[in-house]
């Protein structure tokens, strides 16, 4: 989006077990593009591509953000999550303390966070840019830690910093570790769809070309030293969302299951050259887990100072958002069958 918008783009990248190459290829060749391997938590690294590139804008989204992966093992959020944003806000400072006065006062540094960090709601209210932290898992402490680092460095030093806290993103390229592709490819693959405990807790849901219209909007409009809540205005349970999505694969691509019945009058038994396929929901393959540690009620965006003040708005609904990307699992198959099942098959 950055590309089409006429900027220049360097992309850092370690290139995780989440990262693929392949989710670059429409841009790869663009000359307004570069790709560096850099991981964040080498500070050498960070500073010699921030100085060599010399950016308007550092728009800092690298992050481990899988909150079972984080239960698992929390010491690779620390380094990244906080010791990578601390690594970015410094090479960040020095550069732009480089700038002639007027650079200077064009240059911004956007660190990209969660609404996890405001906790867990009830069934009323929402977070807004002034809620309290209340983080509940390493993920989400990792995440609140960068978020005070990037105001600091706003506040001490005066780097024009913006923070922005999101609801859950979703749609194409999602590695599929999370909730919404792996219920598309449980789907597929006819295995069990995990959904921890009930299926109670609610999430608010946000297209990522939404999410991308917004730092966009936030990056070049937004105001130094605040923070904008980026929300998809889309609450609904895991249960509500997983049931959803199995209707959506019910459409595009049934499930069909043998019958086990003879045809009337066919005279075969099981099996036999009477039986005939029926359709069968997906739906019957939700299958309910032992829920997860500290697992946060309910999370819901106030979007209300981005809409006033930066005129956004998503341009997805519920439906609209998921349809797509349903749709784009199912036509990108080569895509998700490149990355070995045992990343993510378990979580």
């Amino acid at each position: 989006m950055a590309v089409e918008a006429g900027h220049q783009v360097l992309n850092l990248d370690c290139l995780t077990y989440a990262g693929n190459l392949a989710s670059l290829a429409s841009v790869a060749k663009h000359p307004a593009y570069q790709f560096a391997q850099v991981d964040i938590t080498d500070a050498d690294a960070v500073n010699a591509r921030v100085k060599n590139y010399r950016p308007d804008a550092v728009m800092h989204l690298a992050a481990e953000s899988h909150v079972d992966r984080s239960i698992d093992g929390p010491g690779q959020f620390i380094q990244t999550n906080v010791i990578g944003t601390y690594n970015l806000l410094q090479s960040s400072l020095n550069h732009w303390r480089s700038l002639p006065p007027e650079d200077a006062d064009r240059f911004r540094f956007l660190h990209v966070s969660t609404d996890e960090v405001y906790g867990s709601l009830g069934a009323e209210g929402k977070f807004t840019e002034t809620t309290s932290y209340d983080p509940h898992s390493p993920y989400s402490a990792t995440k609140a830690s960068s978020d005070h680092l990037a105001r600091a460095w706003h506040d001490t030093y005066g780097l024009p910093v913006l923070v922005t806290n999101c609801s859950n993103n979703y749609g194409p390229y999602q590695f599929p570790e999370k909730l919404i592709p792996v219920v598309i490819l449980k789907c597929l693959r006819g295995e069990s769809i995990p959904v921890y405990g009930k299926g109670e807790n609610i999430r608010d849901w946000l297209y990522v070309d939404d999410h991308c219209r917004a730092l966009m909007a936030v990056a070049n409009h937004g105001k130094p030293g605040e923070t904008y809540n980026i929300g998809g205005n889309n609450e609904r349970t895991n249960l509500q969302l997983v049931q959803f999505l199995c209707v959506l694969m019910d459409e595009l691509s049934p499930k069909t299951i043998p019958n086990t019945s003879p045809r009337p009058g066919s005279g075969r038994g099981v099996g036999g050259e009477g039986a005939i396929a029926l359709a069968s929901s997906h739906s019957s393959l939700i299958t309910f887990v032992t829920d997860r540690p500290g697992h946060d009620l309910r999370y819901a965006i106030d979007a209300t100072k981005i809409e006033r003040e930066l005129n956004w708005r998503p341009q997805e609904d519920f439906e609209s958002g998921f349809r797509k990307t349903v749709q784009w699992y199912l036509d990108n198959q080569s895509w998700w069958q490149s990355i070995p099942s045992n990343e993510w098959a378990g979580r």
